[in-house]
């Protein structure tokens, strides 16, 4: 029984299944937890209250058969307290998403890509990058994966009953692009959350580490997560399209961008949560650092891909490896919800290369201090999302950025030992 916490780390227990039906008690104050176990006494976590425990539970239809073997199932859990669901739960956030979008007569679809790289271990220097030397972008087959790391992850999902739609290798050598099917907002959260745990446990099994984390070298390229999305209506038509438009985008696609655009900043935080994720978050990246958007061009922070028709879709490029999949979800659905509800207008798309001239200055904060700040003055966002989610967040993540800087002293923009230590053995 597994639930994803307010760090985006796969909580839970092995319970026998003749007693899982009943669910079991975590302490709330896992939710005060820091990555080095430091308790913070942030809201909702009780720690100033006793301790108490919050209640996971799922249902029936949501098992699913496990990785580790052939008589683990998997669950992934809602979490409730005092008979009421926890908000500052992330899967709390996505459900309360999906649920204002489906009151304005939309559902939403939702499909994740995974950048990732594989580490081997070293006597000298311990974790290092695979060296895959014949490794080159878009590459398959062994010269990209020498034992057949890939294919084990494949067929590991496949057989958990997530799909895996492509995977390739990456720009760098020993880094791979990992394309999860599309799917029911929340289902395919779910995948992302469960993919993620279950890849990097195969990878332990021959020695490797697999990390999603957003920059674990300065002169590579970085781990980003890209999520797509696209509504349908009662009929199950993809609203996004319009085929009387010239672009074949409709006005509700047009508001969506307009949201994201007008929110990018307080979205930020949401789905590149640490200190890390700002050294992706550069100029003359791929990474989505700037509040614009653009037909099929990659150096924007939301890219609408070519497809029209049943296809289309919205591809926000903002976040990285080490987000909460279910909060970065639930932050772009909503913050492209405020977009149509605030009847936002809509900017002009991106038409310059985005490396050398551009047609916004509004992009991402430089640092993981000032995006919360920008998070906490869009009170609209905090609300959509969840404001108790996003309290608890601001409070865990202003206590992480405060040991960072006694860990290193005047931040800068080098990725310090501080960064991978505190990160890397959880993403």
């Amino acid at each position: 029984m597994l639930w994803p916490d307010h760090l985006g780390l796969a909580r839970g227990k092995y319970v026998p299944a003749a007693f899982a039906g009943d669910g079991t008690g975590h302490a709330a104050a896992v939710f005060s937890l820091a990555y080095d176990r430091s308790f913070i006494p942030a809201p909702g976590s009780g720690v100033l209250d006793g301790f108490p425990d919050i209640h996971a539970t799922f249902e029936e239809s949501d098992l699913r058969p496990g990785w580790d073997d052939d008589r683990t199932q998997v669950a992934v859990c809602d979490l409730s307290q005092h008979g009421e669901p926890f908000r500052y739960s992330a899967r709390y956030a996505l459900r309360k998403a999906v649920a204002d979008w489906e009151a304005v007569g939309y559902r939403p679809m939702v499909g994740i890509e995974f950048e990732a790289y594989v580490l081997e271990r070293t006597q000298e220097h311990g974790w290092q990058r695979w060296d895959t030397p014949e490794s080159y972008v878009y590459g398959t087959g062994r010269f990209v994966d020498p034992i057949g790391l890939m294919d084990e992850i494949a067929d590991l999902a496949a057989a958990s009953e997530i799909v895996l739609e492509s995977v390739n290798a990456e720009f760098d050598s020993g880094q791979f692009e990992l394309t999860l099917r599309y799917g029911e907002a929340l289902c395919a959260a779910d995948d992302a959350f469960l993919f993620r745990v279950l890849a990097r446990e195969c990878a332990m099994r021959h020695d490797r580490r697999l990390t999603f984390l957003g920059k674990p070298y300065a002169q590579l390229e970085g781990n980003g997560v890209h999520v797509n999305f696209s509504l349908v209506n009662s009929d199950g038509d993809n609203v996004l399209h319009d085929p009387l438009a010239a672009d074949g985008l409709s006005a509700l696609a047009k508001s969506c961008l307009a949201g994201l655009c007008a929110h990018h900043q307080a979205l930020t935080p949401l789905c590149a949560p640490t200190v890390n994720a700002y050294r992706r978050l550069q100029p003359f990246t791929f990474s989505g650092r700037r509040a614009n958007w653009g037909y099929d061009h990659r150096v924007v922070g939301t890219r609408v891909p070519p497809e029209r028709g049943s296809r289309t879709r919205i591809e926000s490029r903002l976040a990285d490896g080490a987000c909460n999949v279910h909060t970065a979800v639930a932050a772009v659905l909503q913050a492209a919800r405020l977009g149509v509800v605030g009847g936002l207008d809509c900017p002009e798309p991106e038409t310059n290369d985005g490396m050398e001239a551009w047609n916004t200055e509004v992009t991402s904060a430089p640092d993981l201090a000032a995006a919360l700040d920008h998070l906490r003055a869009d009170e609209d966002l905090a609300a959509a999302v969840s404001s108790d989610l996003v309290e608890n967040f601001l409070a865990i993540k202003d206590a992480e950025w405060e040991r960072y800087v006694a860990a290193v002293g005047e931040p800068s923009d080098e990725i310090s030992e501080w960064e991978i230590s505190e990160y890397l053995p959880y993403h």
